[in-house]
């Protein structure tokens, strides 16, 4: 088997129809699967983009990032608590210096 340029596309294809496939018979990565689709859509966008469909690349390419964005939002929350802790630290360790 010959690989060329397209064959990177072919393989990607056949890994996310078998994902696909595995998980409607019930031996799938379901956590993995609901990042596929978002994943597809940036991949799709930034592919439209480089080929010269800026339009529809970049439409395709929002709403893939909205989409992952939506997915990651439980890690934001947890990285925004975080924040939050540290600061409040932050300000009482400032406050115990000044006295």
């Amino acid at each position: 088997m010959k690989l060329n340029s397209k064959s990177g596309l072919a393989i990607l294809l056949i890994g996310c129809g078998a994902l696909i496939l595995l998980g409607k018979i019930g031996l799938g990565l379901g956590f993995l699967m609901s990042y596929l689709f978002p994943i597809a859509l940036l991949g799709l966008g930034y592919y439209g983009i480089r080929n010269g469909s800026k339009f529809f690349g970049w439409v395709l390419f929002v709403i893939g990032l909205f989409a992952l964005i939506g997915k990651f939002s439980g890690l934001f929350a947890i990285i925004f608590a975080a924040g939050l802790i540290y600061f409040g630290f932050t300000i009482l360790k400032k406050k115990q210096s000044m006295f």
